[in-house]
């Protein structure tokens, strides 16, 4: 396959930082935007379909939960997937699914079919695209890649204030049928943003294809070593106790509003003003994370948006009137779209690029086991007490756990790297060399004493034993050279040791 080449050889191939670079995160905001919004997106269908097929809120509601579910849940399948065929491949099918779930589930006669269509047919599209889009956008960038992923993060909330309003005027004018069937044709831009994936190229010489195709057969199609680094560890555990209570809030912000007496369209206002401070709030910070003196602490920052998330929940549990939740999602957007534009640079910092593609499938498995917990949860909660305060202190209380954890722990447990090899190599050639140089010059002033020295000795025992007529014995004097001197150094004379 065209992109295995890359999975297997993008440890020693240069990011590019650029480039086509640019039209691999421009599908990859398509990809973001489709993965995160279209399972929100799809609730604008959720009246007409009670109606069609007599159920309950509660039941269309499992159509968003299994996506999500899907999306989260299939990482290491994801995984095994683009570590044996590549990720463009993967990509391309996984829009032909996406797409086949929505056309199929138009035909649908039961609220069953729509589970199998729409939840896992395209939640597993979804999940072949979302995946390998992060791990290309990871190859083609690395100087530049958290303004990179903060870019691609703001799909999400770019989607999400467009399909909204696209799903109820098609349902308007063609009904729900009639809109999925248009909404799986759009899923099919999918594989126009697959075909984008572009394999980077490594030319070898002959004689290294044949370790080539060696490497090839050891590859570990999901890598569990990732577990041996106290880093991933960490920020397995915290991401998923942040997933707890981190989309509990957009969920239950409208209905708190219409609690104090709101109007609904107040009321939903709430939503496109938090979606569009996540737009402009994710590339900043990814400019933020790039700065020369910010990207080595970004873990640091990663935890800071977090605590920046929880005290807004907390606060915003406070809440008594319309303005003060507008304040609240002011503060939640900038927050909100901090944590989407870090966390997979985080994780990408943390594991490096050939372990990414196994990371990240095991991270958001974690995380699906967080994400069906943490929402029912909440919606529990606020059954037993009546009151949305103890869901907003429940949420904000377990994503700022999640950043004391990841702050804590990194501060606690991970030693600092250590230098560059190859610059500490070359540092200790350089100390080396100018060592050598010393002890030279030092050794031949030393040679150049000792010989001055031996000439005047031999001037004088000529002078003071043997008379003048006779000659010097060149053998005998060699000989005299090459005993030991007074400190221990032979007196090597250049003249004599031909």
């Amino acid at each position: 396959m065209g992109g295995a080449v890359v999975d297997d050889e993008a440890p020693s191939v240069k990011a590019p930082d650029g480039g086509w670079g640019w039209a691999v995160l421009a599908g990859c905001f398509v990809i973001t935007g489709f993965s995160y919004a279209f399972p929100k997106a799809v609730s604008v269908f959720f009246k007409e379909l009670i109606r069609e097929f007599g159920v309950g809120y509660s039941d269309t509601a499992w159509i968003s939960s299994i996506l999500l579910a899907m999306l989260y849940g299939t990482g290491p399948l994801c995984s095994v997937m683009v570590n044996r065929f590549g990720c463009r491949p993967v990509m391309m099918v996984g829009g032909l699914f996406a797409s086949l779930g929505m056309i199929l589930a138009s035909f649908s006669t039961s609220i069953i079919h729509i589970y199998l269509s729409t939840g896992v047919i395209t939640g597993l599209g979804l999940a072949l695209n979302f995946q390998p889009s992060l791990i290309m956008l990871n190859r083609y960038f690395s100087l530049k890649r958290p303004l990179a992923n903060g870019l691609s993060a703001a799909g999400s909330p770019v989607f999400l204030c467009g399909l909204s309003p696209l799903g109820q005027f098609l349902q308007d004018y063609y009904g729900w049928r009639g809109s999925f069937l248009i909404l799986g044709g759009l899923l099919l831009n999918c594989c126009v943003c697959g075909a984008l994936m572009k394999p980077l190229q490594n030319p070898k010489p002959a004689e290294q294809q044949h370790d080539q195709e060696d490497k090839k057969k050891k590859k570990k199609l999901l890598d569990f070593s990732v577990f041996k680094d106290r880093g991933f560890v960490i920020y397995t555990v915290a991401a998923s106790i942040m997933v707890l209570g981190l989309f509990v809030p957009p969920v239950f912000v409208v209905s708190y509003a219409k609690e104090l007496g709101n109007e609904d369209t107040s009321s939903a206002l709430l939503l496109t003003i938090l979606g569009f401070i996540d737009i402009f709030a994710r590339p900043t910070c990814g400019v933020i994370a790039g700065l020369k003196w910010v990207r080595p602490r970004c873990v640091y920052l990663f935890s800071f948006a977090m605590l920046f998330n929880g005290t807004a929940d907390l606060v915003g549990s406070q809440s008594n009137d319309y303005v003060s939740l507008v304040i609240f999602c002011i503060f939640f957007g900038v927050s909100y779209g901090m944590v989407g534009a870090l966390q997979f640079e985080v994780l990408m910092a943390i594991v490096g690029t050939e372990k990414f593609s196994s990371a990240i499938g095991l991270v958001l498995l974690a995380e699906a086991i967080a994400v069906l917990v943490g929402p029912p949860s909440a919606g529990r909660l606020l059954d037993a007490t009546k009151s949305y305060m103890y869901v907003f202190l429940l949420a904000g209380s377990e994503v700022l756990l999640s950043g004391v954890v990841l702050a804590t722990c990194n501060f606690l447990f991970i030693k600092k790297k250590p230098r560059e090899p190859a610059v500490y190599l070359s540092e200790t050639v350089t100390l080396a060399d100018d060592k050598t140089n010393q002890h030279t010059s030092r050794a031949e002033g030393q040679q150049t004493t000792e010989k001055k020295k031996v000439i005047n000795e031999n001037k004088n025992n000529d002078n003071n034993v043997r008379p003048k007529s006779v000659a010097v014995d060149s053998q005998e004097v060699e000989r005299f050279l090459k005993e030991p001197q007074a400190n221990g150094d032979m007196a090597a004379c250049p003249e004599t040791c031909l």
